[in-house]
């Protein structure tokens, strides 16, 4: 090979002798590429592995769970997990800017749980704390009485007192100024077996009253208050009275009013100066004021007095139906007004308990149709005398506790038998 080309193959073993010194070596027609020399012990170096930490634990464990005799060392305690700074994965592969509060979850079973558990309480303590208002009297009689008999009877009496109203309210209820107390309603209600019965006793019926002769069963009231007339109620009619009830003027407004006024049915308008009364024929929804009107009324009845018992009948009856009516329940206004009305609305008789006044309550709302019975004491005639025969036998069935076997010729709206009423 010429020896122009020996500065590009350099001189192979067989060349004696290279090129001149003084020659310069052409440059390289593209530039080496050069690395950095390695160290001097390079070659010698033995590559040491950096070691595991989790093996060196593991290795600590080991030699720990040997040095006990073989007993598991204790686990240290899982330390709490920090919350992810801004920017940082929050574990579920998303990032975020700050940490979010966990809210409340939601439970509305819960919710209306203790909404029910408030509402029963409600129900529960606003009568206690309106029987705390309540007056009682004294209404058992001194002396020999009937003996005790099956089921419940109670002495209703509506009172005419003027006592606790103004002169203006007894303008505004047209009951006069009259001084006393007499009693414009005396009923009967009889709770047992069978089906409640709601008797009225004409306030004009002519009774033998103890120690002052045969006179108006309402004198007895004026003359000798609860006790005169539940006396001479027993011995007239044999019936032993478990309890006693007095309703006044301003509370049977009150309670008419609580419950948002009741229905009555009048067969004829009605114009009573006196009673304060002015109503057309026919079904009607009236108010406190006009309720009362209606009750006391007996000057535009063709049966005077026994037509007025009819009406009262009929106020309690309806009372006791929007009592019992679930808006009572549900309607926490109406509820607390009918409750705060009690107070002013009846007086009780001693011993009567909370719950014996809640079983009369029900037993009221339970006296119309098939839940139970509405009558007149048996008369003879408009003179008001009892009809001693017919009397004696409704008596007995309410002795015996008997009232779902009593016919419709004992039990009739004005107490006349039908033959004179048809």
């Amino acid at each position: 090979m010429p020896d122009q080309y020996d500065w590009l193959f350099g001189k192979g073993p067989d060349k004696k002798s290279g090129p001149s010194e003084a020659t310069p070596k052409p440059e390289p027609t593209q530039p080496r590429r050069t690395e950095p020399e390695p160290p001097e012990d390079a070659t010698r170096a033995i590559p040491i592995d950096r070691p595991d930490p989790r093996h060196q634990r593991a290795n600590e464990a080991y030699a720990t769970y040997n040095a006990n005799g073989g007993n598991r060392p204790p686990v240290p305690p899982t330390p709490p997990r920090i919350a992810p700074t801004p920017g940082e994965d929050d574990g579920g592969g998303r990032a975020r800017g700050r940490r979010w509060l966990r809210r409340p979850r939601f439970r509305p079973v819960r919710l209306i749980l203790l909404l029910v558990l408030a509402w029963i309480a409600y129900l529960v303590l606003v009568p206690i704390f309106a029987w705390s208002k309540v007056d009682q009297v004294a209404f058992a009689p001194s002396g020999a009485r009937p003996a005790d008999q099956p089921g419940t009877t109670y002495l209703m009496v509506g009172s005419d007192s003027r006592a606790g109203l103004t002169r203006k309210q007894r303008r505004k209820l047209s009951t006069g100024d009259a001084a006393g107390q007499r009693t414009d309603t005396i009923m009967i209600l009889h709770t047992g077996s069978g089906p409640n019965m709601l008797m009225s006793i004409p306030r004009d019926s002519i009774v033998p009253i103890p120690g002052h002769g045969s006179t108006k069963i309402n004198a007895a009231f004026a003359w000798g208050g609860p006790q005169l007339l539940v006396k001479t109620i027993e011995q007239n009619t044999g019936l032993r009275i478990d309890k006693y009830v007095e309703i006044g003027f301003g509370g049977l407004v009150k309670a008419v009013n609580a419950v948002g006024g009741i229905t009555i049915c009048p067969k004829e308008a009605m114009k009573d100066p006196l009673a304060g009364l002015d109503i057309k024929a026919g079904c009607q929804n009236v108010k406190g004021v006009t309720a009362l009107g209606y009750a006391r009324s007996r000057h535009t009845q063709s049966l005077g007095d026994l037509g007025r018992a009819q009406h009262q009948r009929e106020v309690v009856s309806a009372i006791g139906h929007e009592v019992a009516s679930p808006a009572t329940v549900l309607n926490p206004f109406r509820y607390w007004r009918l409750m705060h009305s009690v107070p002013y609305l009846f007086t009780f008789g001693d011993g009567t308990s909370k719950l014996n006044a809640a079983n009369w309550a029900s037993a009221m709302t339970h006296v119309n149709g098939k839940n139970g019975l509405t009558c007149g004491m048996p008369i003879s005639d408009l003179a008001v005398h009892w009809d001693h025969e017919r009397a004696l036998k409704l008596l007995n069935y309410i002795k015996t506790d008997h009232t779902s076997k009593i016919p419709d010729s004992l039990c009739t709206p004005s107490g006349l038998p039908k033959s004179v009423t048809g």
